[in-house]
């Protein structure tokens, strides 16, 4: 199959209703997840051990499709609920300075602080970067000898602005790179391997529901992070009953419990059709749906806050109106089936590569009505 039917089949895939822009919020399911959990839930009322195993199977392929993204190998990966419980296990075994900005989203800032409170040997370093953009001038006029480890998001929920993994690589050294990548795993061309930890999930843009979380531990991560949340999961080899083994040497470490091998089906099917189209020609199409975005905006002179640079933003493009203006353009915005997400005086746009003309059509439409109305 050609990378052009790939993309065109990826494309067709998006059958939800026109007006959704809110796929930094939440992704409704693809057809091709939703068609694989009803299969896989009819072989798990089964009973059968063969029908159970191949259900389960999905985790070994789950993991391989996020290493396959990331550039690396399967046993760095683990599978967790979230990408929060990702973030908690790469922060709760750091010890000493950890730099993050105060405007992170809470899956890195509360962990931060009740790591801290917890333990007492975690030292969050606060950042207040303008517009929270962790930029590489941001980071390096921020570091000092106790910094042991940057966190970012790759995405930022709030902005858009897209985090230059390679230029923080470079600035911080040997020093351990954690990333919330959420907001972009799978629809951009990141340079992963210049992290040390990749969290994600795949509710938002991989459309796969709840409860498909991942976490990329690289090889400075395993070596410095301890695993205590490590539970019996976290093991080499069988259940450990009369006697207590040490953590694995792999991410597998980074469990607690057994993997939901139902939530690993829905993320590798979602993942399967990212590898099959290639995050770069995912990224270059969102760029354009962005972009257009963008353009609609200017017309009717509402200020965005995200980055022009297609390099330093995703799908996520943060309108910043007038205080004003935020309550009449979201009125708006819903009066025509537009959903958006009104946050902080900021109005939160995030189309997909799916997102079609009828939707942009939709979005053009409710901006044009709240500029008629808007009184200069």
């Amino acid at each position: 199959m050609s990378g052009v039917t790939d993309l065109e089949s990826y494309l067709a895939s998006f059958d939800g209703d026109p007006g959704y822009l809110d796929w930094a919020s939440f992704g409704p399911l693809s057809p091709a997840v939703r068609a694989e959990a009803q299969a896989d839930a009819e072989l798990l009322g089964s009973g059968r051990r063969t029908s159970i195993a191949l259900v389960d199977d999905h985790i070994r392929e789950a993991r391989e499709l996020v290493a396959e993204l990331i550039g690396s190998d399967a046993a760095q990966v683990a599978l967790q609920p979230s990408t929060t419980y990702g973030l908690m296990q790469a922060i709760y075994g750091l010890a000493g300075g950890l730099m993050l900005s105060r405007a992170e989203f809470p899956s890195l800032t509360v962990t931060a602080t009740r790591a801290s409170e917890a333990f007492g040997t975690l030292h969050p370093q606060w950042v207040d970067p303008a517009n929270g953009f962790m930029t590489p001038d941001a980071v390096r006029s921020a570091l000092s000898d106790d910094t042991r480890a940057v966190a970012v998001s790759l995405v930022d929920f709030r902005t858009g602005y897209r985090a230059d993994l390679t230029a923080l690589r470079e600035i911080i050294g040997d020093r351990l790179l954690i990333v919330d990548a959420i907001q972009g795993f799978g629809m951009v061309d990141a340079d992963y391997l210049a992290a040390d930890v990749v969290c994600g999930n795949g509710f938002k843009w991989l459309r796969a529901g709840r409860g498909t979380g991942f976490a990329w531990f690289g090889e400075r991560a395993l070596e410095r992070i301890a695993p205590v949340l490590s539970g019996f999961q976290g093991v080499e080899g069988e259940l450990p009953v009369d006697a207590v083994p040490a953590p694995a040497a792999s991410a597998q470490a980074f469990s607690v419990a057994g993997s939901d091998s139902l939530a690993a089906a829905r993320l590798a099917t979602a993942l399967r059709d990212i590898v099959d189209v290639g995050a770069a020609t995912i990224e270059s199409v969102l760029l354009e749906r962005a972009g257009h975005i963008m353009f609609v905006a200017d017309r009717y002179e509402i200020p965005v806050l995200t980055p022009r640079e297609p390099e330093r933003r995703a799908g996520i493009v943060a309108l910043a109106p007038a205080p004003q203006d935020v309550a009449p353009l979201a009125a708006s915005l819903a009066n025509h089936g537009v959903t958006v997400t009104v946050r902080g005086g900021h109005i939160r746009v995030a189309p997909h590569v799916g997102t079609g003309a009828d939707t942009l059509r939709l979005f053009g439409d409710a901006l044009g009505a709240f500029s008629s109305s808007r009184v200069w």
